[in-house]
């Protein structure tokens, strides 16, 4: 489901799912196992901002999702419209939502998260959850249906701290499927990806204001359980 404005400008980026793309911005479909933006090494230089570039030089992220994480991601096209939009996410203004796979069953319907993190240098890239010394973190999650040994959940993020969603799932005991750094080893094998998928983002549009949603389902129903 989108608002699309005109006139959209096509971005023929081999490999890459584009929802929509104008003067302004390109909204993607990420797939998991891509990093959002370069990291450190030759063997973390493939990413969706470089393919990007390849088309588009002047693109550049105004947020990120983690390599193993899939969904819907903004990137801006020039110097003001990445601006607005990062200011956006700064604010707090952006609507994101991501559903997720995790361990065992949910007991309530919906429920509130908030636990302080921190990065733990000592154990990188892992955050922890530190009330003394962490930055607040915030999650609301909404039960959208129970299996036998698993739940699928509707989550949003209030803050936007690095693996927020995964650290807060893992320590009220429900870690995310597929999760490699969080999950115990039982679930880590239990799926072949991170069942974690951020299928709805809406922001103003840079230049109009005029207010852009996209969505994109995941149930992970290739996940028998």
């Amino acid at each position: 489901m989108k608002e699309t404005l005109t006139p959209a400008l096509p971005c023929p980026c081999p490999g890459l799912d584009v929802l929509y793309a104008d003067r302004d911005c390109v909204v993607l479909l990420k797939p998991s196992g891509i990093h959002s933006v370069p990291g450190v090494g030759e063997d973390k230089q493939d990413s969706i901002l470089t393919r990007l570039q390849a088309f588009d030089p002047s693109i550049h992220a105004v947020h990120r999702l983690d390599r193993d994480t899939s969904g819907v991601m903004v990137f801006g096209r020039h110097k003001e419209a990445i601006s607005h939009l990062g200011k956006q996410f700064q604010a707090r203004t952006v609507d994101k939502r991501y559903t997720a796979l995790v361990a065992g069953i949910l007991q309530d319907d919906a429920g509130e998260i908030e636990l302080a993190m921190r990065y733990a240098p000592e154990i990188k890239p892992r955050q922890v959850v530190d009330p003394q010394l962490g930055k607040p973190a915030r999650t609301l999650w909404q039960v959208i249906q129970r299996f036998s040994t698993t739940t699928l959940v509707a989550l949003e993020p209030y803050t936007g701290r690095t693996h927020q969603l995964r650290v807060h799932l893992q320590a009220i005991g429900h870690p995310i499927l597929g999760d490699s750094l969080y999950a115990p080893e039982n679930w880590q094998q239990a799926s072949p990806r991170l069942c974690l998928h951020a299928n709805e983002l809406a922001f103003d549009h840079p230049s109009t204001g005029q207010r852009m949603r996209y969505s994109s389902a995941e149930n992970f129903s290739s996940i028998l359980y």
